[in-house]
């Protein structure tokens, strides 16, 4: 019984070494070069703020709507359907937005996982939590995202 109990302990104690010999520490990431060169990211970029374009070009159409209109009453009630109809496109694109923010998020963290076991790294953190020490791995990351689909 003793035997088998300090063997066991001889076993934990070996892999836990081992386990600190493999480990190579802690990677980062700038997160805003990642966003910055993949190409991914751009393109939703691109599409939120179209549709955040979409949104000033109704307002501006409706001003001028609203300008036309030549009674009180038709204003007030002009207001409040335009107030509810810009309610609704608001919500759908702050929706749309997050949507796609944690798409890309989602993407990056997949790429940065990867790199991470190629590399054996214990963690991979932003680049601005990270005061002294560890690896850069943005680099890796970046390239990872380009040859992912």
């Amino acid at each position: 019984m003793k035997l088998n109990l300090k063997m066991g302990i001889t076993a934990i104690a070996i892999l836990a070494m081992t386990g600190i010999v493999n480990a190579s520490g802690v990677g980062y990431i700038d997160y805003a070069r990642v966003i910055d060169n993949y190409d991914y990211a751009k393109q939703v970029t691109k599409e939120v703020d179209a549709k955040g374009l979409e949104m000033q070009q109704y307002l501006v159409d409706k001003e001028k709507e609203y300008k036309s209109l030549d009674t009180p009453l038709k204003k007030q009630t002009f207001e409040e359907r335009v107030s509810q109809e810009f309610r609704t496109k608001e919500s759908a694109y702050i929706a749309l937005k997050e949507k796609r923010e944690q798409e890309v998020y989602n993407k990056i963290k997949e790429a940065a996982k990867a790199v991470m076991v190629e590399q054996k790294l214990d963690a991979v953190m932003d680049a601005r939590g990270v005061f002294v020490g560890g690896i850069d791995i943005t680099q890796s990351v970046i390239s990872k995202l380009k040859t992912m689909r």
